[in-house]
């Protein structure tokens, strides 16, 4: 039987097979959870597509999938209402959504960031987990376990992440507060600080290559980390192993975030 056998949740962030989104489920169907998905909403349907073949991947054939931008109240209001039509109640939210304007992730352009470039990275990247939360309330009666995706440029600078680092210093800091509001309704909030992995997101980032040489050479365990080993820490948090566990920053990194010099 698996860790998350007979839970069901949500998983908001799936772009395609390379995604952190997409190992942390790999992880969860293993052991036995439920999982609906959302997608970002485009005329072509080119997002919902991309969404269905990587979930296809994983075994899941006909999932439960909708359209969201999580930078729309409305939208949001609507992937909750059904999800609270279809499920009655889930278990957990898997938060793993992120944007910053790409020409903005350049080294030493930090300084260039403009106030539309700062408000948008930062509504979608970290009030979304807020407002996600908010309505956690109305579809977790029994309590649940969310969790969100940060990186070690939230707490350090690194050179080319930029407003991205801002928005995840403010992620994190949301993570706490939130736990802290919603741990008497038994709903458990925390965020896995991930090393650097080569999705799409990642591929903005100015000195990319730089950033995975030297989490190879530093790191405590001389390596990369992998998306399965992101994706089984999500298993823990978002299972009854963590019951204890809130408002954390689990750092998955190899070690990296550990050493100094």
């Amino acid at each position: 039987m698996g860790l998350l056998e007979g839970k069901k949740g949500i998983v908001f962030g799936i772009a395609n097979d390379r995604s952190y989104a997409w190992y942390i489920t790999k992880c969860l169907v293993e052991q036995g959870a439920e999982c609906a998905f959302t997608h970002l909403p485009d005329e072509k349907g080119k997002m919902e597509r991309r969404c269905r073949m990587a979930v296809k991947e994983l075994g899941v054939e006909d999932p439960w999938l909708t359209p969201c931008d999580v930078s729309k109240d409305e939208d949001l209001d609507a992937v909750f209402a059904k999800l609270k039509s279809d499920f009655g109640k889930i278990d957990f939210i898997v938060h793993s959504v992120a944007y910053a304007d790409r020409q903005f992730l350049q080294i030493g352009n930090f300084h260039k960031t403009s106030r539309e470039a700062w408000t948008q990275a930062l509504d979608i990247s970290a009030y979304s987990l807020l407002a996600m939360g908010q309505r956690a309330v109305d579809v977790m009666p029994d309590g649940g376990a969310i969790i969100s995706m940060t990186y070690y440029g939230g707490e350090k600078v690194i050179p080319g992440y930029n407003i991205m680092g801002v928005a995840k210093a403010a992620l994190e800091h949301t993570t706490r507060y939130l736990a802290a509001d919603l741990g008497e309704k038994n709903i458990r909030v925390n965020t896995i600080s991930g090393g650097p992995l080569r999705t799409l997101a990642a591929s903005a980032v100015g000195g990319i290559s730089e950033m995975f040489e030297h989490q190879e050479r530093k790191a405590s365990m001389k390596r990369n980390i992998t998306g399965d080993e992101v994706g089984n820490t999500a298993v823990y948090l978002l299972s009854d192993l963590s019951s204890g566990v809130t408002g954390e920053t689990i750092h998955v990194d190899a070690g990296f975030s550990i050493v100094g010099l």
